[in-house]
């Protein structure tokens, strides 16, 4: 394999490193979970960077973050960070998940039980 030929690499670091600007997704992940939906704003534009271009594209409906870095196969990592980017430009919107329902106390739930067997 020549050198050129790794340049190419699907999971390159090189690659990796380039599309991120060499930015890590440190300081997105607490913006951004996996389950995070992601609905585009925008259209892409040709002098987009073609993977900002691609979560335009691909987000027309409500996306996971998770879906987002599948469909594209790029670690979350990367994925975080160009979100990122396209967050401050008010390209995309993203919305939390559905917050876990906040459960009774067990005692509550078994004095419940205990009730509706006596019935």
């Amino acid at each position: 394999m020549s050198a050129a030929d790794q340049d190419w690499e699907e999971d390159s670091p090189e690659r990796l490193y380039v599309i991120t600007r060499g930015r890590s997704g440190l300081a997105e992940r607490t913006t951004f979970d996996l389950v995070t939906l992601i609905v585009s704003r925008s259209e892409p534009e040709p002098t987009m960077q073609p993977e900002h271009a691609a979560i335009l594209r691909i987000c027309g409906s409500p996306l996971s973050v998770a879906e987002i870095s599948a469909y594209l196969r790029l670690p979350m990592s990367v994925v975080t960070v160009l979100l990122a980017d396209l967050l401050a430009e008010e390209r995309i919107e993203a919305r939390a998940s559905v917050p876990k329902a906040i459960l009774p106390d067990r005692a509550l739930l078994e004095a419940v039980m205990h009730g509706l067997q006596k019935l």
